[in-house]
């Protein structure tokens, strides 16, 4: 799938502008993870769009969410490998645990966007390009910042054999990136 159809997609299922900023700060750190680990980055790229397709629909019954962004792709060009990771990034209610990188990165990548946003928002002028690695990580250790944050998922960047801290950098550079795009 490209990510022009991808995109489609997301405008057609996903109405909240936060709920799109989040699909699109997953799309960014992911691309630069697959660039960095040499793996497919359009594939990365338009899973990682997708992942929340549901969310609006599914927000109250977390039981259902991923279950029925696969029921909608299933019938698409999208490979099997997008599908699980999409089920694996909310493993706690699907039961599907990540395998893959791509699992790993879906998981990890999604996660850290939420990390960052809300560590930018603490800062005097709300950007991304103000937060510093080490303000995250810290962040990441006050269990009331950010409460909804999975902090196991960040930690998956490991099973990539990427370190924490080169992993946030990674992430807030991928998302300043996208934030000075016009």
């Amino acid at each position: 799938m490209n990510r022009e159809t991808a995109m489609e997609l997301l405008y057609t299922h996903i109405k909240n502008e936060n709920l799109i900023k989040h699909c699109l700060a997953s799309e960014s750190i992911i691309q630069a993870l697959a660039k960095k680990l040499r793996y497919d980055e359009n594939l990365w790229g338009v899973t990682a769009l997708l992942h929340d397709l549901d969310f609006e629909e599914t927000a109250q019954d977390p039981q259902r969410h991923a279950w029925l962004t696969v029921e909608w792709l299933k019938n698409t060009d999208l490979p099997e490998e997008a599908l699980h990771a999409i089920l694996a990034h909310n493993r706690q209610h699907t039961g599907t645990e990540p395998e893959t990188p791509l699992d790993f990165a879906l998981s990890c990548c999604e996660s850290l966007t939420g990390l960052i946003a809300a560590t930018a928002l603490v800062q005097p002028d709300k950007r991304v390009a103000s937060v510093k690695p080490s303000s995250v990580k810290k962040r990441m250790k006050e269990k009331a910042f950010a409460r909804n944050v999975d902090r196991s998922s960040i930690l998956l960047c490991e099973k990539l054999g990427i370190d924490l801290l080169s992993f946030i950098q990674l992430g807030i550079d991928a998302m300043q990136e996208k934030e000075e795009q016009p």
